[in-house]
């Protein structure tokens, strides 16, 4: 479909001979350095895939195919459009548990838990975050200083690189480690992984338009959103004392930022375009944690939702690629700069240990907690470039980094005694 665009765009340039020759090339390569028509491209890419894929679940829904059905296919179908689960077992039955918290047994289990948890995703997302600086904003191929080289810029195929890989480290742990039998439908994955997809598009792009420091900005004030979506998609409810730290979290890594980063005057039009960008991230990445805290009702593992969303994720990317033509100019860009290769790779292997972490930290604690750890990497990546760096540290951002920590030590001090409360209650509601 996008190259059925590029024909129409060249027909209506031969309407007019006297400027075609030359504009015709300047006019297509202004159209891809337009954020909104790369984006309605990949969209286009990813409606071939969504459109008959809807059509083909409403059809086998309607039809009854689970009960009339049969043949080779229909183990396939079954899976892909009903699941293998009985009825309780659905979305909308809440009394599922998603996690395991309050079950978890001791408070030093759970705190051993979550400083895992933690651990993993700084480490994995740190690094990953050096690399991904690397690969946008550096060229390759470059001998000497005066050269400029030549620089990656399609961000989609870093993307399918990341799904790949994570979808072959996480189909390999489900066939050589044992796994609970898996009941949700295959579909329901490709919300998620539809999300996920665009915000991570979102966040690449949005550096083009905007400086790191007001992106940083924004993933640490997702916290509020996230608690909002999960009101909107899972319909949960929460404390006073959730808001409080929520809000206490993203002042105080948004105070740390702005004081460390010398500020910069885009024009008008470029920054409402990382506006709008950042909006679209914040939102499909918010979606996404929401989405998956919500399949987790589901008796599923975290490494199965890792493989349902990365098996969806590689599906829409790879198409994407395939029908814009780009899939195999960013292959040849790999074999021509094998440094590139290398960092790519490496960006992959970062990104599956990541994506583990995330979808455990996301069962065991859910979608806010994992969105607090997220939110003080933001927080660790900048102080690490102070030490590293001999970036200076003001007042008010060391005043900012102690507000983080406090929100941090307030919201774990009131989830424990609400734990306690509890723990307590139960005893005499047994005795009634």
């Amino acid at each position: 479909m996008p190259s059925l665009l590029w024909r129409v765009l060249h027909l209506v340039l031969l309407l007019f001979p006297s400027t075609v020759a030359a504009e015709e090339s300047s006019m297509l390569e202004g159209w891809t350095d337009v954020w909104f028509f790369r984006f309605l491209i990949n969209v286009l890419g990813y409606s071939t895939i969504i459109i008959p894929g809807y059509l083909l679940i409403c059809y086998f829904k309607r039809t009854k195919y689970l009960e009339t059905g049969s043949g080779i296919c229909h183990p396939l179908i079954r899976t892909c459009v009903f699941g293998n689960e009985a009825k309780t077992g659905l979305l909308d039955d809440v009394s599922v548990a998603p996690r395991n918290e309050g079950d978890s047994g001791s408070s030093l289990k759970q705190g051993v838990k979550l400083v895992f948890c933690a651990a993993g995703l700084q480490a994995s997302y740190l690094t990953w975050g050096v690399l991904q600086e690397r690969v946008m904003t550096r060229s390759y191929g470059a001998t000497t200083p005066e050269e400029e080289g030549e620089k990656f810029k399609d961000s989609q195929f870093l993307v399918f690189m990341n799904r790949i890989l994570a979808l072959t480290v996480s189909g390999l742990w489900c066939l050589l480690f044992k796994q609970p039998r898996h009941g949700a439908p295959m579909y329901k994955y490709s919300f998620a992984s539809l999300s996920n997809v665009m915000s991570s598009w979102c966040q690449y792009e949005a550096l083009k338009y905007i400086s790191f420091p007001t992106q940083v900005l924004a993933k640490a004030s997702k916290v509020i959103p996230v608690m909002l979506m999960g009101k909107l998609v899972s319909r949960k409810s929460y404390e006073y004392w959730e808001y409080l730290t929520a809000v206490l979290i993203s002042v105080g890594v948004s105070m740390f930022l702005l004081s460390s980063t010398t500020s910069k005057h885009p024009s008008n039009v470029t920054t409402f375009s990382g506006i709008l960008i950042l909006v679209g991230y914040v939102v499909f990445d918010s979606f996404t944690s929401n989405w998956q805290d919500n399949l987790f009702k589901h008796k599923m593992s975290s490494v199965q939702m890792m493989f349902g969303v990365n098996l969806f994720s590689c599906l829409f990317t790879v198409g994407s690629l395939l029908e814009q033509g780009a899939f195999f100019e960013s292959v040849a860009f790999m074999t021509r700069h094998s440094e590139f290769a290398l960092h790519a790779v490496m960006l992959s292997v970062c990104s599956a240990c990541g994506q583990l972490f995330i979808f455990y930290t996301i069962s065991q604690f859910g979608a806010a907690v994992f969105t607090i750890i997220m939110t003080l990497r933001q927080a660790i990546a900048i102080l690490l470039s102070c030490f590293l760096y001999g970036h200076a540290v003001t007042v008010v951002g060391g005043f900012g980094v102690g507000v983080v920590f406090l929100a941090l030590f307030l919201r774990v001090y009131a989830r424990n005694r609400m734990k306690s409360g509890r723990r307590s209650a139960l005893p005499l509601a047994q005795k009634v």
